[in-house]
């Protein structure tokens, strides 16, 4: 223990995690399934799934309002981990509480992560036709990745590519 480290540091510490195991969540409502997908971490991401964990489960935060493992997973433009909670019934079109109702494909936008974008879309991502489509909230001021999608969507480029298969396998 350090000098500025005393009981009562160590027991907190302690005591969070025996709180996120006891209640499943920390302190941005995220599960420890959350947290895997944010790390890119397929291999606890699938043990947590083989456990029982809802793949859509919905984080309750003060940040972090509805947010899914497939959101943080798209945001960190972690491909396998995306393809895995697909694989095990993922909502592609999930959205957040709120006014906006961010998808997993805006989270990836808005981190401009190509890849991700390209790999939601092609697996059934909603993507309206027209950019302004109301449907399709929130606005593209606030996910300027977006533009990319449709430029790419223009061009027929989405299901053509051929490209890396994204298995699950490790």
């Amino acid at each position: 223990m350090t000098q500025d480290q005393g009981p009562l540091t160590v027991r907190r510490s302690l005591s969070s995690r025996r709180l996120l195991r006891r209640r499943s969540v920390d302190d941005r409502g995220w599960t420890l399934l959350h947290i895997g997908a944010r790390k890119g971490d397929l291999k606890e991401v699938k043990r947590l799934l083989d456990e029982g964990m809802d793949v859509n489960v919905t984080a309750w935060g003060p940040k972090s309002q509805g947010v899914t493992p497939l959101h943080l997973a798209a945001q960190g433009g972690h491909l396998k981990v995306m393809d895995e909670l697909l694989d095990r019934g993922a909502n592609i079109d999930a959205r957040t509480k709120g006014a906006c109702g961010w998808t997993p494909l805006h989270s990836a936008a808005k981190e401009r992560n190509k890849e991700a974008i390209k790999f939601l879309v092609e697996n059934g991502a909603f993507l309206p036709d027209n950019i302004d489509d109301g449907r399709f909230n929130p606005p593209l001021h606030y996910c300027p990745g977006l533009e990319w999608a449709y430029e790419v969507k223009q061009l027929g480029d989405f299901s053509s590519s051929g490209e890396t298969s994204y298995s699950s396998e490790n």
